[in-house]
């Protein structure tokens, strides 16, 4: 049976404190470029009412030249608490971008600093600062003394197996203001690939004193009670488990708030979760979100005896009506049978 030692549950039911903000809930969705949009947040935000929500990475040398904010800063009145994430490696432009952030309506300032896509880390972004801690410290000084409202970074446990300096690295931005760390447990050498080393983010929560919340690895409630037993993490932090999912932030929540497990929703609950995303995306971006919409659309067709056909068909879609008629005729004659799926990403 899926339990917690009572300390831990009586810890973890409680609100997660970040600096001045406190949070009812001790999971959070993580930021994902390309995916944690305005509407995507919605079909989160229905299943987890109190869980801290990230807006996509923003970058601040792009705030700096834009004449109007970039849409991803859009934030819903009725999404909070929300946080805007923001990468670069100058601090002045970091501190200019996060003002704005506020001025959006962030209740917290997430600083990047373990994206590792090469068209970031090239620009001094993300995990790149893991090489460069002066830098990384400067920056999270100087968005703290911009906002009145907690900064928080988002990072891994070092750039390859040789360079793993999370400890001295994590110690540090703490010192520099940091009210929480999340951390990655892979190197940014390993990418999404491996199992994350959750060893790693027992040793920072054992030397912090501001929350640490453990990402990696993430696909299930029982992934998420192994890793906070593994860890004594102060909370963890879905990613890739909510594509085509956004169910999973409640399920864990709902879980640490009571001993209870949700029952999953059933395929055609996470059929009419699609239509509604792909229906969101067409009214708030057009045509681009149609598109756009593709990869979720395929990303919520798993797990069941003829999804690897229907997913090659949405990938194509170029309507709102023809992904309904696709996902409509699930289960009907001649079409995949609904038997099977759990909802889960591999």
């Amino acid at each position: 049976m899926l339990s917690l030692s009572p300390t831990l549950q009586a810890k973890l039911s409680t609100p997660l404190t970040i600096g001045t903000v406190q949070v009812n809930s001790r999971v959070l969705q993580s930021p994902l470029s390309g995916v944690t949009d305005l509407v995507f947040r919605r079909l989160v935000r229905r299943y987890a009412p109190s869980s801290m929500l990230y807006t996509e990475m923003v970058q601040a040398s792009e705030i700096h030249h834009l004449q109007e904010l970039p849409r991803v800063m859009e934030v819903d009145p009725q999404e909070h608490p929300i946080s805007i994430q923001l990468f670069d490696c100058r601090p002045d432009f970091m501190a200019e971008a996060a003002r704005k952030a506020f001025a959006q309506g962030a209740d917290t300032i997430d600083i990047n600093m373990g994206c590792p896509v090469n068209k970031i880390t090239k620009k001094g972004g993300g995990s790149s600062l893991l090489r460069q801690p002066e830098i990384a410290v400067e920056i999270v000084k100087t968005v703290v003394e911009a906002v009145p409202i907690p900064v928080t970074v988002k990072t891994r446990i070092g750039w390859d197996d040789h360079e793993i300096n999370i400890l001295d690295f994590a110690r540090r931005l703490e010192d520099a203001g940091a009210q929480m760390l999340t951390l990655h447990g892979r190197t940014r050498a390993q990418g999404y690939t491996g199992a994350a080393r959750w060893e790693w983010i027992a040793k920072v929560k054992e030397l912090l004193s501001i929350p640490v919340i453990a990402n990696g690895d993430i696909f299930s409630v029982e992934s998420a009670v192994r890793c906070l037993t593994e860890t004594g993490a102060d909370g963890v932090m879905c990613s890739r488990g909510t594509l085509g999912y956004p169910f999973l932030v409640g399920e864990i929540d709902y879980f640490l708030q009571t001993g209870q497990l949700l029952p999953q929703p059933s395929l055609a609950e996470r059929l009419q979760c699609a239509k509604e995303h792909l229906q969101g995306l067409w009214e708030y971006k057009g045509q681009r979100g149609i598109y756009q919409s593709r990869k979720h659309m395929t990303w919520y067709v798993k797990g069941f005896p003829g999804a690897g056909e229907l997913r090659e068909q949405l990938s194509r879609i170029t309507s709102v009506e023809e992904g309904y008629f696709l996902l409509d005729n699930v289960g009907a004659p001649d079409s995949p049978d609904q038997s099977g799926g759990k909802g889960r990403v591999a």
